[in-house]
Parts: structure tokens; C-alpha cells; sequence
């Protein structure tokens, strides 16, 4: 299929729109951009499915820009999709826009995740592929299956998380994920040569990737590119594109300057020249190349029907695939559990009541899917392997996910799984692994993307192991991205309320803190407000004798039991202990419900957690009225290290003594 006149026009007029767009912003990336337009164009105008009429289709091909910062690209295809106004390409980064810097899923129709941070879109993308076989063996190639498309550059592939997701995405054979991977051999500092000489060939293809290497402006190698890499349906596929960077600039073709800064006005007007575009008009669009562009919509219309009707046909004949699609499409907020029951005499650690609770749920929730970044035994979700199986070429219908050594991709790959839809996602490691992790958790706050991160062994409860894996001010760190919730339960009936929580989200992830070490459960006959107060956040758990406390001692996660043993070494002490296992849902309470808990009129309140102490200021008033740890862990046996740093019942005792008599 020999480029024509008008695919060559189609491409030269989105070369002008990147260059326009980037030079009325004074910002943006025009050289990779211009490179990998090529590859981009024969892609979205002969290859992607999806439906003109309807962006978030079920069965649409995902198609993610992992080079972020080629956002200009992506916008103007989505205009000639009709997704976009030339108005809005007319307001690139712009405050408001729905053309941002990088792009935005929840900001722009059409963006499957947000990009930008190199190498994790590429990650979320294999969390799609691994979404669309799980669920294409579950409900069929012709309701679920699809294609995942990636568009890649040379930074992004030099990226820990995206190496680490590779391997995974060659472990398990998938042959539905496509990438494009812009080789222009430039970065933002110069040659890619100063900084990397691997050969990629041979390092995906080592991973057990299908790996064809074409000229990336040359449309008839592109095309016999896709068509192999679709043949291709065991291994995922890498189309190394050799290309240009600023391809068809009069001057900057070829220069790392144009990786990160628009052209000037004459280099503009030169280039469109060599291009045969307008000189004098900017953000010219001619008509025919639109109706080029969108010839094949008849086409993808008439497919959208055809699934419409098969899945029409598959709803009203079996019964099973009924109950997997309602499945697959409930709204969040609609699911309902049962929890397992706890012993209150009975000491159990909260990594354990996950691990029970996750079983509970397994056979209620075929697609319910995740796994540990090799720590399933620790992390409670052996069970779950064993019961679920292990996702593999051979076991499609596995559920568990074997990530290994691999935190920050397993994080990148959840959000992709979760995002692509059908499936509810988890993956879990300890909190200490949460820093390698931070990113891919900040990014799934970002795009609000309501994914279950869990961490256990929470503290330096962890003990022996000692201060590198001793957790001291992660959960501040986490609690402080936005839009994130950090749960931190006090016991397992607890954990199951949290979990209650985190899997009916819609718009938000969840972070679970767990511990290693036992604690004692709290009866829910003994406190049935437990359930519905950690849905807000913080609860009243123990009221002062006669409602009228004299201060108000709070608590999360371990130290809640801590703080309830303490309180009664202070008999001459009205005191209200307050569970906080979700600062973030409490502090979204009304004022009133707030005031309930926390009544203003009672100014004395103290804290305890083991971790860093500041952020419980915001309740406390001062940081002398918080009991925590601001200095690293040690290697002993937890309860010597409970002694050494004061969280004991006694030492707390005698810290809110202090600071009650020198208040």
C-alpha cells in the first residue's frame, strides 16, 4: 500500500497543527511529535477500531501515547476523529483546556490514561492487555477481544518500569498488545548514544517479544509492520521504527533543539513551505483530508452494530456469560459482600484478616484479580494463588498475577488493568516498597482510578529485619497525594470495613496498611458503631464515662488497641478514644459529624501511631501531644523495639500524663 498524495497531505497538514499548536502556546514538544507522526497516522486512519459515535466503547482497540509528551500528535488525530475542536487545539496547555500539556483521561475524550511520566503508560498498558485476555477468555473474542496499541520513544523505553512491565508482558504471552516504539535517536540532552547503547532487538526479543525493526516514515513498511504484528498472537509485538526527529523541518530536522521547544515563526513558515502547506494560515485544515481520514467510519460503525447484536444474542441464550457481564459492568457502589467472622478472643494480625477477608470474596468475584510482588505468603495472598491459579499463556483463566521483584511496574500494570474496565484489581507488597512503588500510586490518584494498593507489615513492628524494612514515614508520605485514601484499620473487623470501602470506590484508589503483628479483634456486638464510622473516616470507639470526656485519645491501626490498654492505666482520666483508620474520608466529614467526634469544647486531644508524628497535629494542636517516631527502626525482636520507643501501655500512659499535667 504505497503512501498516496493525500495520506502524504493528511500527514504534512498534522505536521503543520503540532507546529502551530506548540508555537501559539510558546511550550510544548513538536520534534517527536513530528517523528512518530507516521506511524501514528496509519494507525488511527487504517487500523484502530473503535466507534465514531461512542469513545468509551466496551470492545474499542486502547490505543496509549506512552511519549506523553507527543500530546500534540494525539490531540490532532482526535480532532480529525471529531473528539476535538480546532478550538481546543487552539488552546494547547492552556489553564482549563481539554488540551493539557500531557495528556489527561479525565480531561479529554478519547485519552485511554494519563501520560507523561515516562514508561508508565506503556506499564498501564500492559495492565490493558492483561485485562483484555482475561476478560476475552471469560466472555469471548467477539464481545471483549480487542487490540492494544502503545506509541513509544527512546525515553521511554530506557525506564525501569517499562523494562520491568515487558518481561511481564512476554511471561504472558501477550499477543493483542502492539507497540510503536519511535527510535529517532534523540533525547532532550542530545543523542540518545551519550546515554544508551542497548539493543533493543535483542533485549525484547530476550523477553519473549516479536521484534521487527522498518524505516518508521515509510508507509507501506508500517503497514506490513501491524499486519505482522496482529498475525502475531502469542507474543506481544515491538515495531522499532527508525526514524527523524522534527521530520520535514527546513532547519531543525535532526535536532535535539526540537524535542522540547516549539519552532520559531520563521522556521514555521519555511517548513510549511517544504511541506506544501499555506504559509500565511495557521491551524490550516483542509477538508479532504478529514473525509480521508474518517473513509473507513461506515466501516466501524457497521462493526459496532455487529457487537451490539452478538452481545444481544449472548445475554438472552446463556445465562452464565448474563451473570459475568453484569459482573463486568456494575457499578462499584452496587457490589455487596460478606465478610468473615473473627474470634474476639482471639489476637489476629490485619494482614491475616486480609487474607481471610480476600478468600471470602474469591468465588463471589470471578473478576476479581491481582497478585504480590513476590511476597504472597507474607502479604496474606498465597491462598488466593492456589485457589485462583496463576495468569500464564497456558492458564488464561488465572486470576493471580506473579510480578515478581517488580513494585513499581505491578503498581503501573494495576492501574492499566483497572482502567481498561470489567475487572477489579489488587496488588500488594510491603509498606517499606510503597517509595519504590509512589509514582504509579500518585498517577492512579490522578486519574482517580479506584485500584487496591495494599502494604503490610506497616511498622517497625516488623522487627527483626530491621530498619530498611521498617516503615517510619510512608504513611505520612502517602497520606499526603491527593485524592488518595490511606487505610490503617485497628483490628480485622476493621480491615473487612475498609476493604467494604476501598471496593465500592468509584473515582479514588485505596492504600491498605496492614500489620504483621497480632491484634485483638474488637466485637462488633460490643462496638456496633465500627462498620459504618470507618466508612467515615474516624469514629467514636470508646465514650468517656458519662459522655463528658476530660481529652480525647486517638489512635489508628495498631496503636488503637495500644491506646484503649493505655487509657485504662489513667482511671482518674475521662477519657474518648477515637479510631482514625482513613484520615482522608474523616477529614471530608460534615462539619457536624466532625464536631460529634472531636467536639471542640474538648481541647485536649492526643495521638498515638507508629510513624512519623505530624500530620496527627492537625487534630492534636501541637506536636507535643503526639506519640509517634521521627527516627529510623532497628533490627530485634518486636516487643524489645515496642519497649525501646515508648508504645507500650505504661510509656503511653505516661506520655499523656506529661503532656495532661503540663497542658
Amino acid at each position: 500500500m504505497t503512501t498516496t498524495a493525500i495520506d502524504a497531505k493528511a500527514v504534512n497538514t498534522i505536521k503543520g497543527l503540532i507546529m502551530d499548536a506548540t508555537h501559539k502556546a510558546n511550550s510544548g514538544h513538536p520534534g517527536g511529535a513530528m517523528s512518530s507522526a507516521d506511524m501514528a497516522y496509519v494507525l488511527f486512519k487504517d487500523y484502530l477500531r473503535f466507534d465514531p459515535a461512542d469513545p468509551q466503547w466496551f470492545a474499542r482497540d486502547r490505543f496509549v501515547l506512552s511519549a506523553g509528551h507527543e500530546s500534540m500528535l494525539l490531540y490532532t488525530l482526535l480532532h480529525l476523529r471529531g473528539l476535538l475542536t480546532m478550538e481546543d487545539l487552539q488552546h494547547f496547555r492552556q489553564f482549563g483546556s481539554k488540551t493539557p500539556g500531557h495528556p489527561e483521561n479525565y480531561e479529554t475524550p478519547g485519552v485511554e490514561c494519563t501520560t507523561g511520566p515516562l514508561g508508565q503508560g506503556f506499564s498501564m498498558a500492559v495492565g490493558m492487555g492483561v485485562a483484555e485476555a482475561m476478560l476475552r477468555e471469560r466472555l469471548g473474542d467477539d464481545i471483549a477481544g480487542h487490540y492494544t496499541y502503545v506509541l513509544s520513544s527512546d525515553g521511554d523505553v530506557q525506564t525501569p518500569v517499562f523494562q520491568g512491565s515487558a518481561a511481564l508482558a512476554g511471561l504472558w504471552g501477550l499477543g493483542r498488545l502492539i507497540v510503536l516504539l519511535d527510535k529517532n535517536q534523540i533525547q532532550l540532552s542530545g543523542p540518545v548514544a551519550i546515554c544508551d547503547h542497548t539493543d533493543y532487538t535483542k533485549l525484547f526479543e530476550s523477553m519473549g517479544w516479536h521484534v521487527v525493526e522498518i524505516e518508521g516514515h515509510d508507509h507501506d513498511a508500517i503497514h506490513a509492520a501491524l499486519d505482522a504484528a496482529r498475525a502475531e498472537t502469542n507474543r506481544p509485538s515491538m515495531i522499532i521504527g527508525h526514524t527523524t526527529i522534527a521530520k520535514g523541518a527546513c532547519t531543525m530536522e535532526g535536532d535535539s533543539a526540537s524535542h522540547g521547544a516549539p519552532f520559531s515563526e520563521n522556521e514555521i513558515k519555511a517548513t510549511k513551505k517544504l511541506l506544501g502547506l499555506p504559509e500565511d494560515k495557521a491551524f490550516y485544515l483542509p477538508p479532504e483530508v478529514g473525509q480521508h481520514f474518517r473513509a473507513r467510519y461506515p466501516e466501524l460503525t457497521a462493526a459496532r452494530q455487529a457487537w451490539n447484536k452478538a452481545l444481544e444474542a449472548k445475554l438472552a441464550s446463556d445465562a452464565a456469560f448474563e451473570d459475568l457481564w453484569r459482573q463486568a459492568k456494575r457499578a462499584p457502589g452496587n457490589r455487596s459482600f460478606a465478610w468473615p467472622t473473627f474470634d474476639p478472643a482471639k489476637s489476629v494480625a490485619t494482614r491475616s484478616a486480609w487474607g481471610a477477608a480476600l478468600n471470602a470474596i474469591t468465588d463471589r468475584f470471578p473478576l476479581l484479580v491481582g497478585g504480590s510482588a513476590d511476597l504472597d505468603p507474607s502479604n496474606q495472598t498465597e491462598k488466593f494463588r492456589k485457589t485462583t491459579g496463576v495468569f500464564s499463556p497456558e492458564k488464561p483463566l488465572g486470576r493471580t498475577l506473579c510480578f515478581g521483584v517488580r513494585e513499581f511496574p505491578m503498581g503501573a500494570i494495576v492501574n492499566g488493568i483497572v482502567l481498561h474496565g470489567g475487572l477489579m484489581a489488587f496488588g500488594a507488597t510491603f509498606l517499606i516498597f510503597s517509595d519504590y512503588e509512589r509514582n504509579a500510586l500518585r498517577m492512579a490518584a490522578l486519574q482517580r482510578i479506584p485500584a487496591l494498593h495494599v502494604f503490610t507489615h506497616d511498622s517497625f513492628y516488623v522487627g527483626e529485619d530491621g530498619p530498611t524494612h521498617e516503615p517510619i514515614e510512608q504513611t505520612s508520605s502517602l497520606r499526603l497525594i491527593p485524592n488518595m485514601l490511606v487505610m490503617r484499620p485497628a483490628d480485622a473487623n476493621e480491615t473487612c470495613a475498609c476493604l467494604q470501602v476501598a471496593l465500592t470506590r468509584t473515582n479514588r484508589p485505596t492504600c491498605l496498611l496492614l500489620t504483621r503483628q497480632n491484634l485483638p479483634v474488637l466485637d462488633p456486638a460490643a462496638y456496633p458503631g465500627l462498620a459504618e464510622g470507618v466508612t467515615r473516616g474516624g469514629y467514636v470507639l470508646v465514650e468517656a464515662p458519662g459522655g463528658k470526656p476530660d481529652l480525647i485519645l486517638l489512635a489508628s491501626g495498631s496503636e488503637v488497641s495500644l491506646a484503649m490498654a493505655a487509657a485504662k492505666l489513667l482511671p482518674d482520666l475521662a477519657i474518648r478514644i477515637v479510631s482514625i483508620p482513613c484520615m482522608e474520608l474523616f477529614n471530608e466529614q460534615p462539619e457536624d459529624y466532625k464536631k460529634s467526634v472531636l467536639p471542640p469544647e474538648v481541647s485536649f486531644r492526643f495521638a498515638a501511631e507508629a510513624g512519623r508524628p505530624e500530620l496527627w497535629c492537625q487534630y492534636t494542636g501541637s506536636l507535643d501531644r503526639v506519640h509517634g517516631i521521627s527516627h529510623f527502626g532497628a533490627s530485634a525482636p518486636a516487643e524489645k523495639l515496642a519497649e525501646a520507643y515508648g508504645f507500650t501501655p505504661p510509656a503511653l500512659a505516661a506520655a499523656i500524663r506529661k503532656a495532661w499535667d503540663n497542658k
